[in-house]
């Protein structure tokens, strides 16, 4: 059974750092590519960042550019985002996601909630 555990989310205050982390279990996670993905409230989900399956290549919206790091250890089937100069528009719930042979798979989310 493929998982996806997010945690390191809570309230920080605009300026502020967090570091979101998530747990795979369930496939060969270093075969895969993998997301992060955001849904502010009452907003559709809005992708992130990508990193591939080695950690060689990543890829970010334009909205986090230069402020978030993604990385991946696949020693410990572990993703991480690294977050810093939060906004109050980075408020949202943050989901792992990957795509396993035309299948998607999110997690349950960790929550962010930027105070400006």
């Amino acid at each position: 059974e493929v998982q996806l555990v997010e945690s390191g989310g809570g309230l920080v205050q605009s300026g502020g750092s967090l570091r979101l982390s998530c747990a795979a279990s369930g496939f060969t996670f270093g075969n895969y590519d993998m997301s992060w993905v955001r849904q502010a409230p009452g907003k559709g989900p809005e992708w992130v960042s990508t990193i591939n399956s080695a950690g060689y290549s990543t890829y970010y919206a334009d909205s986090v550019e230069g402020r978030f790091t993604i990385s991946r250890d696949n020693a410990k089937n572990t993703l991480y985002l690294q977050m810093n100069s939060l906004k109050p528009e980075d408020t949202a719930n943050y989901y792992c996601a990957t795509d396993l042979q035309s299948s998607y798979y999110r997690g349950q989310g960790t929550l962010v909630t930027v105070s400006g």
